[in-house]
C-alpha cells in the first residue's frame, strides 16, 4: 500500500484528452454506480432540501464536473418526490461527458465549462461538486472554490473523496466489484492518492475566502465541505 500520509497527485486517464471516447462512457458508468453506492446524493440532500424550505420558492442549483449527470439527476428526482421546486444546470469541462449527461431527457441544461479557469454564472442559490476537488493542484482546487463562491448565494457544497489508509483499501476493492471498467479501476486507488484530508480541504477553503466553512466526514471514504453565505 501506498504511503498515505502525504498527498500524491496522480494523473487519472478519465482526465485524459486522448481516452476513446467509448472507454470514456464506459468510466462514467462505472463512476455512477460508485455514486450511487456511496451515497453521494444523501451526502448532498439534506442540506439542499433544508434551504428549500427555508427559502419558500424553487432553489436554482449549479452542479460542477457533472460527468454524466448521474448526481443531479438523483437530486432532482428527490427534490420531485418532495414536491420541492429544483431548477438544476450542470456543467462539466469534458464535452464527451456533457453529451452522454445528456442523452436521457431530463428538464437539467448541460452546458461545457471549465470551473477552473473561468467564472462561473451567477444567480444560484446552491452550488455542488461531486469527486472533483481531488482532480486538481491546491492553486487550482482554491480557484474552483472561490469561482463557486462567486456563483453561490446562499450555500456552497463539496462532495469528495478523503485520502486514508482505510479509505484506499476500500476504493481499491469497490472499484472491482462495482465496475470492470480498467479505467475506474485504476482512477479510483488513484483518486485517493490524490485526494486531501479534511482539514487539508478546510485549509483550501479559507484560502478561497470561505471563512466559516464546515468539513465533516461521511461514510464510506467521503467528506463534505459546506458553506454557508451569511445574509445581512
Amino acid at each position: 500500500m501506498p504511503n498515505l500520509r502525504t498527498r500524491e497527485r496522480i494523473p487519472e486517464l478519465m482526465d485524459d484528452p486522448a481516452l476513446d471516447a467509448a472507454e470514456h462512457r464506459r468510466a462514467l458508468a462505472g463512476l455512477a454506480r460508485l455514486n450511487r453506492f456511496s451515497g453521494s446524493v444523501g451526502a448532498l440532500w439534506p442540506r439542499v432540501r433544508a434551504l428549500a424550505l427555508e427559502l419558500k420558492r424553487p432553489v436554482r442549483l449549479l452542479d460542477i464536473a457533472t460527468g454524466s449527470g448521474d448526481v443531479p439527476r438523483a437530486l432532482l428526482a428527490r427534490a420531485t418526490r418532495a414536491k420541492i421546486a429544483l431548477e438544476i444546470e450542470a456543467c462539466d469541462i469534458s464535452a464527451t461527458a456533457v453529451a452522454e449527461a445528456a442523452r436521457e431527457p431530463s428538464a437539467i441544461r448541460f452546458f461545457a465549462h471549465d470551473a477552473v479557469r473561468n467564472p462561473l454564472p451567477g444567480g444560484f442559490d446552491v452550488v455542488t461538486c461531486s469527486l472533483f476537488l481531488h482532480h486538481l493542484s491546491a492553486g487550482e482546487a482554491v480557484a474552483l472554490l472561490a469561482n463557486m463562491e462567486g456563483a453561490a448565494r446562499h450555500l456552497i457544497l463539496v462532495n469528495d473523496l478523503a485520502r486514508s489508509r482505510f479509505n484506499y483499501a476500500a476504493v481499491w476493492v469497490a472499484c472491482r466489484v462495482l465496475s470492470r471498467s480498467p479505467v475506474v479501476r485504476f482512477d479510483g486507488p488513484a483518486s485517493v492518492r490524490s485526494a486531501f484530508t479534511p482539514r487539508e480541504a478546510l485549509e483550501l477553503a479559507e484560502r478561497a475566502g470561505l471563512h466559516g466553512a464546515t468539513v465533516r466526514t461521511r461514510f464510506p471514504c467521503r467528506f463534505l465541505l459546506s458553506w454557508e453565505r451569511i445574509q445581512e
